[in-house]
């Protein structure tokens, strides 16, 4: 049988509070509330994700545009 409902993110919260508040503040990694917040938040493609800031709109940057991130 297929789960037909998704986690929605106030279902993720309510989760990771009572957890949180069994566990002296903390979610420990791994855990059901950990999951259910992973699930609810939303999916992002790799297209999606930033690739640190670029100048120029829709475009990624990379060397020689002079926005790369700055040394440490």
């Amino acid at each position: 049988m297929k789960n037909t409902q998704s986690m929605t993110a106030a279902a993720a919260a309510r989760i990771q509070s009572a957890t949180a508040k069994a566990n002296s503040g903390v979610v420990p990694k791994g855990s059901f509330a950990a999951r259910a917040q992973a699930a609810a938040a939303p999916k992002t493609t790799p297209s999606q994700q930033p690739n640190w800031p670029s100048k120029v709109p829709g475009e990624k940057s990379g060397g020689g545009r002079d926005n790369a991130p700055p040394k440490k």
